[in-house]
């Protein structure tokens, strides 16, 4: 599992969260395939989590293929 911070606010990193392909947004770490999550979102409005950060659950998937979702998402 990753914890990455996206440069900028809650919606950018939102936005980031909706334009991955492959990963899928998800909560349960628990499977194969890539997922990802804005933490805030889940936690509610008294989270301490930073707006901007967004957790990663690297699956089974091509390490390729999730990285170039990754940067086509950023863009």
């Amino acid at each position: 599992m990753l914890s990455l911070r996206i440069k900028g606010t809650k919606k950018d990193a939102l936005g980031v969260v909706h334009r991955v392909k492959l990963i899928r947004n998800a909560t349960s770490f628990g499977g194969l395939e890539s997922l990802i999550e804005h933490r805030q979102s889940i936690e509610g409005p008294r989270s301490i989590t930073p707006q901007n950060l967004l957790r990663l659950s690297p699956g089974l998937e091509s390490g390729e293929d999730i990285v170039n979702d990754l940067i086509q998402a950023l863009q």
